[in-house]
């Protein structure tokens, strides 16, 4: 899936000739663009002589200054129809709209959404904990028949196929509620379900569920013993060695097996004819392939399973106790064991099995957490979030209001409460990363509180957002002698240190820890929901060179150029890089070359040039970009999808990044964004943009839809100089670093 370095950087340069005819003035510089030829079998031997000879000590010269803007505004002027005044009013719209929607303390939440396997699971355990409520089981039922695909079966995200998994989880969790069997949605769904290989093609966890309700025994899941955590570290599969996310769902998930818990549904609940239907089909599925490693390890799990049944447990009682003290204290100062759906749900079975009533203090705190995910869009529907999102939320809306220039005192007011927020949810605790990583600890984490799990992504955009005021805060001697400036720019130093410390091996970012990429992991038999591991991905190590960018540091330092080479690794054959974390090479391709630029790398690089010219490949006929999830299992789908405010905006940033600002897609895109925006400054979008674990689980956050675009059409505007006296900032201008604000922070 990602290209090869083959040769250092030479296969990157060996893509077209660059004219020289005329010298482009960078950072203040008049140098000829790049020479290197088709012919070319080396390029330049180290990172500095890739990018325009940018060090901190250079001069305050932009790339958006007057005179290197002049030919571009020209061109732009005569392109486009977009005005100063639109721009301005769908700038101050969006604005408004933030200051309306913020939270009392300073925050946002968007909602965040999920498919219905949130709401059927939650149906689930509350009919296997016997705690079914009439209002909100019929709140959910509501959502889950609304969803239902005209073919039957239900999807993980709008427009996707009929999901195995999904379905029959939803089918499980209507009849339970009552639904008859013989009705027409029912009929319609097994239909689908049968079509799409059955109940026995469901994945792990699923199994799990029906296994709990009676539905199939214990043995066709796969074993998850408990002994794992008493694993040492070098095994090729300790608790260590695996992700954050699944960690907090393997170790409630031995106890279950372990346990074994049942609560067996009446005849007329359960989805035996399910099964009759598919009585042909094979009970068991090859996870992970039929490779050597996956053969291995379905031989090992058959062992376990035998070995189980003989009752040979000389190390389950040490190991029992050793998770549940494992969830115990991860309980403690968060909203949830790891602050997510699947392993609160979990938490509240394996507690029950071992014997914790229902209103004992943890059993009830978990509950507290699981029905805190319950939204109420409408009076008729209950929707269940995986998890809340305010410090993610918060992070991009802040950093969108302060790419507005000369913000209004409403704005400075909000901007300043969110600032405040923030700094209170900084993670000063020592997590489960610093289980490999030895840092003074910091970090935010993406829920309200999850201090055993602040991850990489948050704690960039973080830092951006701070960066990106502490820009607007550098206009004013009251600003920088601000108490809240100090406390930023102490928590920007942590910050910084922590994100260098927890870079990976390989010179990109993982979400959660470091140096987790042992890929055996992920052929073991529950490994199936795609996300064993935490490896490094193209738009983390984007978007922490923004992050490192915006606070001055450049090519030249070992950190920044380690992540460079990592970038130039995994650029694909067409130019574009992979999302993990958001739909799809759109999000991946945006991220990298905002990281690249930032840290000074030329717009006149192949890697930010064959990335723009990706980008600009993608663009829809009527200026929009679109992609859907089916581009994470079809790679011909690069690109393709129905048109969406937020991937638009993010194609639209990339390009500004990329100093195409006064390029015909980017005026182009910028106008379909100003002429798609409703009036109360927000726009349409149900696309599921964003992703939780590839090819599994996708997300909706309703408020990308409105941050993004703030963030693209305030830089756009801004490197037009349409802003006025406001300074380009981070990938657009390299700013005098003698403030004191700069130098402060980069001490």
């Amino acid at each position: 899936m990602k290209g090869s370095r083959r040769n250092g950087y030479s296969w990157i340069f060996a893509v077209e000739r660059w004219s020289t005819d005329a010298p482009m003035t960078v950072f203040g510089r008049s140098e000829p663009t790049s020479v290197w030829s088709s012919e070319s079998t080396n390029g330049p031997s180290n990172l500095k002589q890739r990018c325009d000879g940018v060090s901190r000590s250079m001069s305050p010269t932009t790339i958006g200054s007057p005179a290197a803007l002049s030919g571009w505004q020209s061109k732009a002027d005569k392109q486009s129809k977009v005005t100063e005044s639109l721009a301005d009013l769908a700038l101050q719209q969006t604005a408004s709209w933030f200051i309306k929607n913020q939270e009392g303390d300073g925050h946002w939440r968007g909602p965040l959404e999920g498919d219905t396997i949130l709401e059927s699971e939650y149906l689930l355990i509350c009919g296997w904990a016997g705690r079914l409520d009439q209002s909100t089981m019929g709140g959910c039922v509501n959502r889950i028949l609304t969803e239902q695909l005209p073919e039957g079966g239900w999807s993980i995200y709008p427009g996707g196929e009929p999901d195995p998994s999904a379905s029959v989880k939803a089918y499980l969790a209507l009849k339970m509620c009552g639904c008859d069997a013989d009705s027409e949605p029912m009929k319609r769904a097994r239909d689908a379900i049968k079509r799409a290989g059955g109940p026995w093609a469901v994945n792990s966890f699923t199994r799990f569920y029906l296994a709990l309700l009676g539905q199939i025994p214990y043995s066709d899941c796969p074993a998850v013993p408990p002994e794992m955590i008493l694993l040492p570290d070098w095994f090729p599969i300790s608790l260590h060695r695996v992700s954050a996310w699944s960690r907090t769902m393997i170790v409630p998930l031995s106890l279950i097996w372990a346990f074994k818990p049942i609560r067996r549904l009446p005849q007329d609940m359960g989805i035996e004819e399910l099964f009759a239907d598919c009585a042909s089909e094979t009970r068991s599925r090859s996870i992970g392939g039929n490779d050597a490693w996956s053969r291995f390890f379905r031989i090992v799990d058959a062992v376990i399973k035998n070995v189980d049944c003989l009752g040979f447990r000389p190390l389950r009682r040490r190991a029992v106790m050793a998770c549940r003290q494992w969830m115990l204290e991860r309980f403690e100062g968060s909203d949830g064991l790891g602050a997510i759906f699947p392993p609160i749900v979990w938490s509240i079975v394996a507690l029950r099995a071992m014997g914790c009533s229902d209103d004992s203090a943890e059993v009830s705190e978990c509950w507290k957490q699981l029905e805190g995910l319950l939204e109420r869009p409408d009076e008729k529907t209950i929707r269940v979030e995986p998890c809340r999102s305010p410090v993610w939320d918060t992070a991009i809306a802040l950093r969108g209001l302060a790419e507005i220039t000369s913000p209004s005192t409403s704005i400075s007011t909000s901007m300043s409460s969110a600032v405040d927020w923030l700094l209170e949810r900084e993670v000063r605790f020592a997590g489960d990363w610093s289980h490999r990583v030895k840092a003074v600890p910091s970090g935010w984490c993406f829920e309200y509180a999850n201090r055993y799990y602040p991850d990489v992504d948050d704690t960039a955009m973080v830092l951006i957002a701070f960066s990106s005021w502490m820009k607007q805060q550098n206009m004013s001697d009251e600003g920088i002698a601000s108490r809240r400036l100090s406390s930023v720019k102490t928590a920007t130093r942590r910050g910084i240190h922590w994100l260098t410390a927890m870079q990976n091996s390989d010179g990109g970012w993982g979400a959660f820890d470091r140096n987790n990429n042992h890929e055996i992991l992920c052929r073991v038999p529950f490994a199936d929901h795609n996300a064993m591991i935490d490896p490094s991905s193209p738009d983390l190590a984007g978007r922490v060179l923004e992050a490192f960018g915006s606070l001055g540091h450049r090519v030249g330092e070992p950190v920044v150029d380690r992540a460079i080479n990592y970038l130039c690794e995994t650029q694909e054959p067409d130019g574009s890089w992979f999302g993990r974390w958001g739909v799809n090479y759109i999000y991946g391709t945006w991220q990298a070359i905002e990281g690249l630029r930032a840290v000074g790398v030329s717009q006149n690089d192949p890697l930010v040039r064959r990335g723009a010219a990706w980008l600009k490949s993608k663009q829809q006929a009527n200026g929009a970009w679109g992609e859907s999830p089916a581009s994470y299992t079809d790679s011909s789908l690069k690109g393709i999808g129905d048109p969406t405010a937020s991937q638009t905006a993010w194609a639209v940033a990339g390009l500004v990044a990329a100093d195409e600002y006064g390029s015909s897609s980017a005026i182009r895109g910028i106008q379909w964004l100003l002429t798609t925006q409703r009036p109360d400054g927000d726009w349409n979008e149900t696309a599921f943009t964003g992703t939780g674990f590839p090819e599994v689980f996708y997300l909706r956050y309703h408020y990308y839809r409105i941050s993004f675009p703030l963030i693209a059409i305030a830089r756009w505007r801004a490197s037009l100089g349409i802003a006025g006296t406001k300074q380009n900032q981070g990938q657009f201008a390299v700013q005098s670093r003698s403030s004191k604000v700069y130098e402060e922070v980069l001490a």
